[in-house]
């Protein structure tokens, strides 16, 4: 294992390792898109869901992004009307997935 002697050497070892922020995702209108989300159990016989809606994607990136929170969950999930539900209460982890993603978070 190699010893370091400065701190510039570490550097140069672990590279440019300062990410930048992320880009915020801006909708059609070219305003940045801000994503609503909140649990309901509305509708569904007392089973909670986690609702993200405010969404101006394409279908396949709406795709994307739900395959995404179903991984990083682990629950199920779907589109239905420009609205991604997944199962349970993942509220937390849902906004933290989506900031990471870059969009703005209500």
């Amino acid at each position: 294992m190699k010893t370091l002697g400065s701190l510039s050497e570490l550097a140069d070892l672990l590279g440019n390792a300062q990410s930048a922020a992320p880009v915020v995702k801006t909708g059609y209108d070219g305003k940045p898109q801000r994503i609503r989300v909140s649990a309901d159990s509305k509708r569904r016989a007392g089973k909670t869901v986690t609702l993200a809606s405010g969404f101006q994607s394409t279908p396949d990136e709406l795709d994307r992004i739900v395959a995404l929170l179903k991984k990083r969950c682990g629950a199920g999930g779907r589109v239905l009307n420009n609205e991604i539900e997944i199962q349970g209460n993942h509220t937390g982890a849902v906004k933290k997935i989506l900031r990471d993603e870059g969009y703005a978070i209500k």
